[in-house]
């Protein structure tokens, strides 16, 4: 599978729009149980607001609100990102950590935002596990048993070699954003599919049933 991936997307990147460490924490925040193409038009707006962190940490909430409206959850992503800022100003110079214990410091960043952020920005082999990656990860059958998106991590780090985990983070949600979907998955076009646990039992249970 990784061998696939590799000559067919050498190069995966995230799809939100962004010009620099800010800018993406601001972006990953809005996208949790958002659509990035939604962040993406939210976001211009935003950044021209407030285009770095002491701008946003001395904005109102209710600022941010009014930009940020029409993603999920306004309410609570606006107190967060104006805390982020001022976490990220006061304690971090308004930088941001390459830590992912520290970047958890921040509002709204939790374990798989920082994973994101730390693989993104800094290219460390960190696996953010989104619905995305936990669902295709055990349906193609790259982790077995998993429960949550912490052992579906740790499966994943085992067995995909380090230098390849910030690329494999994104291969696995684009693969199940086009191609492995949740109801409908493609796989007559997936170049996967003859290393697919999924595929492999609907190929046994068409078998069967054409021979009942």
């Amino acid at each position: 599978m990784l061998e696939y991936f590799l000559r067919e997307q050498p190069s995966p990147e995230t799809e939100l729009m962004y010009a620099n460490p800010y800018e993406l924490v601001v972006a990953v925040i809005l996208s949790a149980q958002c659509t990035d193409k939604r962040v993406n038009l939210i976001t211009p707006e935003f950044f021209t607001r407030f285009p770095d962190p002491y701008s946003l940490a001395t904005a109102r909430v209710e600022e941010v609100y009014e930009v940020i409206k029409s993603c999920t959850y306004p309410n609570n992503k606006s107190k967060h990102l104006v805390g982020m800022a001022k976490t990220l100003t006061t304690e971090f110079g308004g930088t941001v950590p390459a830590d992912i214990g520290l970047l958890q410091k921040l509002p709204g960043v939790g374990r798989k935002t920082a994973n994101v952020l730390a693989s993104v920005i800094y290219d460390m082999p960190a696996m953010a596990v989104d619905t995305h990656v936990h669902r295709v990860s055990a349906r193609i059958g790259l982790t077995s048993g998993a429960r949550n998106p912490l052992q579906t991590e740790k499966q994943l780090i085992k067995h995909i070699p380090g230098e390849l985990v910030s690329r494999a983070h994104h291969w696995l949600i684009l693969h199940g954003r086009y191609v492995c979907i949740a109801r409908n998955p493609r796989c007559a076009e997936c170049g996967i599919k003859e290393y697919c646990k999924y595929y492999a039992g609907k190929q046994k249970s068409g078998k069967k049933n054409s021979t009942e």
